[in-house]
């Protein structure tokens, strides 16, 4: 198995910029010039991604930048030790030790499993204080290898990496025994490789000074043990460390929870398993949901550790549109290849046949070997053509018919698990039918979560209780949940539905614009987090209309969207000096991402300057929406930019508005960073040149101090 790290992806008291994009730039860029990378700008900008989910910097100097990527051909380990010191957003300053974590996208478990092992490592202060003394890359190469060799990642999960196995305790009286308590821990991240295991060991670590016993299951990208049911059963609380969900998390329901982040059980491992140890006792403790929950009062109570109402509110929404997302893009592609196909008028109704438009009719009556004919009509095509055209209208409208249903399930799955599915699934529907659209679909998901929720907590009689699940939950759940929508939410929100409509399709000029304005801020403001979420779902659930204030929204909200990385791409070509190495290279990549209508491409320059670039791209995405809304500038696909420009009424218009955007975005940015910041090349640069980071040549290492 090739070594994981090797001189030259070490880079020892080296200046690798003022900021931590810089230095992950830096890092990509010695993994790429070691040949085990196809592109530095891809990986730098997959671990930046990542770093925008959650800071990496951890207490004691240290930061773990890492990411899977599809740029990653060989799992690598770059490091460098800082001079000077960058923020990695740790809570206790800066760092100067900093190991880039480059996986592959589909790597394989034994080099996932190596790669655990370092970040398990990094909680030895012997390991680190090592590598704070290391005189020359090949003993910063030796000291990484003990820890990542075979034999150290197979250590098991609270035991010092690289240290032997523990010699077996001798065994604990039974008066010690029932003295001691018992605690069992989910950990998980989004990349399930450093945060994972880091948490594990600390937790464990902090168990053991406590005198409890812990089980750890660690859910990472080097595979999970589930823990035994009755090590679950037996156990006094439960600890989720975790920044996704929880597989399986019905296995702990009605036992005593305490919830956080990886990164509060690295740093405060200690207060929460006291936290735990507490909420053990005590009867009104929050509880984990499910069938077996008990204390129906008690179980929906914070507790300390637990996620603030807020966050919980916004994790069930975007579960929701996240699970929407997909039915968005399959139906609306498939309407817009249908437009290009057919012709516009091909959702219109057909004399011919009663209650039908042309493409249902065609479909249902015609084939590839009896192709339709129609009477000319402008906008409509038959033949070859116009019955695929049919073909892909009528599957895009089906899959849209999933919008509102799916959107309701999972924000109903988010709050109360699997339970709240059938419920969400039903409610979502029952709104369509009734009229009430999204607007029914956000609230009755949430009702069919609640109700499937406090029906999962009711204490059956033993005998009842296997049905609880498949037949009393979704059948009372949904009984409430839908009932309520079609007697009484259905009506006050169809009407309200109607009248917001109504008052879209008035809007021209100054209303319009100012709708555009409001629209290309949303989605300016957080490049691709919830606010431009909720932008966006709000235009494509009227994607299936034919015509009107529904298609002008969906092309303000994708000019718009457009804007941020488009501008972020003039300005660094404009005045370059503004802009480091590895900014520059990012802002040719951001033509093709903005494009392509990727608002994302702007998260690097957003994440390393944030005050100066997203009022920019704001005031950037509010011109853009407000000429493209006053133009009445319709759009009949959901994604794709340039490349769906032929489901674009008003092509022009929407041209001149993403110029009009960019071009002030770019000036905007421009100006606000000549102001108060000295120009990037005044910053010392180090030998190792993200410019030429694509370059195979070798990478020449930093000067040492």
């Amino acid at each position: 198995m090739p070594d994981l790290i090797t001189p030259d992806l070490v880079a020892l008291d080296a200046d690798l910029g003022t900021d931590k994009s810089a230095v992950v730039r830096r890092l990509a860029a010695l993994v790429a010039g070691a040949g085990r990378a196809t592109s530095a700008d891809g990986l730098a900008g997959d671990a930046l991604a990542r770093e925008a989910q959650a800071a990496t910097g951890l207490p004691g100097g240290i930061a773990i930048p890492h990411c899977r990527s599809e740029a990653v051909t060989e799992a690598s380990l770059a490091f460098a030790r800082l001079t000077p010191e960058v923020d990695f957003g740790a809570p206790d300053g800066p760092a100067d030790l900093v190991f880039l974590i480059a996986a592959p996208a589909h790597g394989d478990a034994d080099h996932l499993t190596l790669l655990t092992a370092l970040a398990r490592a990094l909680v030895r202060p012997e390991f680190v204080a090592s590598l704070r003394a290391a005189g020359s890359d090949d003993e910063v190469v030796r000291l990484v290898q003990e820890v990542v060799s075979p034999e150290s990642a197979a250590a098991p999960v609270g035991s010092p990496a690289g240290a032997p196995a523990p010699t077996p305790a001798p065994a604990v009286q039974p008066q010690a025994a029932a003295a001691r308590r018992s605690v069992v821990v989910v950990s998980a991240c989004p990349t399930g490789i450093a945060h994972t295991y880091m948490a594990a060991d600390k937790l464990t670590a902090a168990a053991a000074d406590a005198g409890v016993d812990l089980h750890v299951e660690t859910q990472g990208s080097s595979g999970s043990t589930p823990l035994a049911p009755d090590v679950i059963r037996n156990a006094d609380a439960v600890i989720f460390a975790v920044d996704v969900g929880v597989k399986d998390r019905d296995r702990f329901a009605g036992k005593p929870l305490v919830q956080s982040g990886t990164k509060r059980a690295i740093n405060e491992p200690d207060v929460m398993i006291r936290e735990a140890l507490a909420a053990a006792d005590d009867p009104n403790a929050r509880r984990v949901p499910g069938a077996g929950a008990t204390g129906e009062a008690h179980a929906a109570s914070s507790s300390a550790g637990g996620p603030s109402s807020g966050a919980e509110i916004r994790r069930w929404l975007l579960t929701g549109v996240s699970y929407m997302i997909p039915f968005v893009a399959a139906g609306g592609l498939l309407i817009a290849l249908g437009f290009l196909f057919g012709g516009y008028q091909i959702v219109n109704p057909n004399p011919d046949v009663e209650g039908q438009s042309f493409a249902l009719s065609w479909v249902l009556n015609n084939s590839f070997f009896d192709l339709p004919t129609a009477a000319p009509l402008e906008g409509l095509n038959d033949g070859f053509f116009g019955y695929l055209g049919a073909v892909c209208t009528v599957l895009g409208q089906a899959a849209f018919g999933f919008l509102v249903p799916a959107l309701a399930g999972y924000i109903a799955y988010a709050i109360a698990d699997r339970p709240g599915i059938v419920p969400g699934f039903v409610v979502g529907a029952v709104s369509v039918t009734v009229g009430a659209g999204f607007i029914g679909g956000l609230v009755g998901g949430i009702i069919a979560g609640f109700a499937a929720l406090w029906i999962s907590r009711w204490k059956l009689p033993l005998g009842v209780r296997g049905l609880q699940p498949v037949v009393i939950i979704p059948l009372l759940a949904t009984l409430i949940s839908s009932g309520l929508m079609a007697v009484v939410l259905g009506r006050p929100l169809a009407a309200a539905l109607t009248g917001l409509g109504n008052w879209l399709n008035g809007l021209t000029g100054t209303s319009a614009a100012l709708l555009g304005i409001i629209l290309g801020l949303m989605m300016c403001f957080d490049l691709g987090g919830p606010v431009n979420k909720a932008a966006y779902v709000f235009a494509t659930t009227g994607l299936a209309a034919g015509s009107g204030a529904p298609l002008v929204i969906m092309a303000t909200v994708m000019a718009a969207g457009m804007v941020p990385p488009l501008a972020m791409a003039l300005s660094t070509a404009v005045r370059p000096k503004l802009y480091t190495p590895a900014e520059r290279d990012n802002g040719k990549a951001a033509w093709l991402l903005g494009a392509s209508f990727i608002s994302e491409g702007a998260i690097p320059f957003a994440a390393a300057d944030p005050l100066r670039v997203i009022p920019s791209m704001m005031l950037g995405g509010a011109t853009t929406g407000a000429i493209v809304a006053a133009a009445g500038v319709e759009l009949r696909a959901p994604h794709g930019g340039i490349f769906v420009f032929f489901a674009i009424t008003g092509l022009l218009w929407f041209v001149i508005g993403i110029l009009a955007g960019m071009v002030v975005g770019a000036v905007a940015v421009t100006v606000a960073k000549t102001i108060g910041r000295p120009k990037a090349d005044a910053v010392p640069e180090d030998a190792v040149d993200l410019a030429h980071a694509h370059v195979a040549a070798p990478v020449t290492q930093p000067t040492r101090a």
